[in-house]
């Protein structure tokens, strides 16, 4: 995906987000409960950079987030 702009950008965090969520779905059909955990954690994650990025808060950690 090419990103040309903080939209964007925020755009390709959501979908990050959703396909995390996704495959953690996928995951819990299998009974991976270690990887669906890892799965949610990083759709929570991707989601709340979006939301900072979308309120002009930037981060460079997962504890900033």
């Amino acid at each position: 995906m090419t990103i040309k702009n903080q939209d964007d950008y925020i755009k390709y965090r959501f979908h990050r987000s959703e396909e995390a969520f996704e495959e953690a779905l996928i995951l819990a059909d299998k009974k991976r409960w270690n990887t669906v955990i890892n799965r949610l954690y990083y759709s929570c994650f991707y989601a709340v950079i979006a939301l900072l990025l979308k309120n002009n808060i930037e981060t460079q950690t997962h504890d900033g987030a």
